[in-house]
């Protein structure tokens, strides 16, 4: 039977950003807090129980955090304009070949009430 695992993690950052609505706020640097939650999927292994072992999702997390957390996204090398669709799509990006199975990735920002997932 196939199972999705998936861990969730958070990162602080600023940005700025373009847009038509909402203009003269975004266009300041500002912060959220963004959450995000990475979802992979498999069959479970039949001596461990598991589709991955958890602590090698959240230690590839880890390291990924780190070029988010308390960062600039403006300045963050291949993400694009830092919205949330892009973030979505780089944190998927930077896992996909770390985490065979990965499937989905989602952020949102819980003060806003907004998100994106983005999915293979």
């Amino acid at each position: 039977m196939r199972c999705e695992i998936s861990q969730t993690f958070y990162f602080d950052a600023a940005h700025t950003l373009k847009r038509a609505i909402e203009a003269e706020g975004s266009k300041r640097v500002h912060g959220h807090t963004y959450n995000a939650e990475v979802f992979v999927a498999g069959e479970p292994d039949a001596a461990t129980g598991m589709v991955m072992d958890l602590g090698l999702v959240r230690r590839e997390i880890a390291v990924l955090r780190e070029e988010l957390d308390h960062h600039l996204l403006d300045d963050v090398k291949d993400l694009g304009p830092p919205t949330l669709e892009n973030l979505c799509q780089f944190i998927f990006r930077k896992l996909d070949a770390r985490l065979p199975g990965l499937t989905s990735v989602r952020v949102w920002r819980a003060s806003l009430g907004d998100g994106c997932r983005v999915s293979r």
